[in-house]
């Protein structure tokens, strides 16, 4: 069965992704906004939806916020609830839906999670997921583009 969601601890995945905005803190909007855009891609090569969650206390007064988008939508925790709160809260309410997988470096949170019947995946295994399905995913595109162009050299 394909997973409902995907569940993303925001700042736990940005601080195991350090070729995610080169040199940029890792609580900074540029290493946020790398990390939406990753996922994005990623979401557009496996359809799945994905939800990250970042810790919304954390950041400085101004600081502007990611947009969610129809492929990826992206939540800060508020008032006194961590990302981790919502994040088992939405593994929670998902459970009925099929499986959900949590992708966090926190090893009780993804306990919890496992405890509601979801899946749960460190940061480092996800990463290599991402990154796979994308290098996978730009090889299918290249050949596309080589078979098309031959195609369109043969007029047919």
């Amino acid at each position: 069965m394909p997973l409902v969601r995907i569940l993303v601890d925001g700042y736990s995945l940005i601080h195991q992704w350090p070729e995610l905005a080169p040199g940029a803190p890792r609580h900074s909007a540029k290493a946020r906004d790398a990390l939406v855009a990753a996922l994005t891609e990623y979401r557009a090569a496996t359809h799945t939806p994905i939800t990250i969650v970042f810790d919304g206390q954390g950041a400085p007064a101004g600081t502007p916020k990611p947009i969610s988008t129809r492929e990826v939508e992206v939540l800060f925790s508020s008032g006194n609830k961590t990302a981790d709160m919502l994040i088992e809260r939405a593994a929670y309410r998902f459970r009925e839906y099929g499986p959900v997988l949590v992708v966090t470096d926190d090893h009780a949170e993804r306990d919890t999670v496992k405890g509601f019947g979801a899946l749960a995946s460190s940061c480092a295994t996800f990463i290599a997921q991402v990154t796979g399905t994308l290098g996978e995913s730009a090889t299918d595109l290249t050949e596309y583009n080589r078979k098309e162009k031959e195609r369109f050299r043969r007029g047919a």
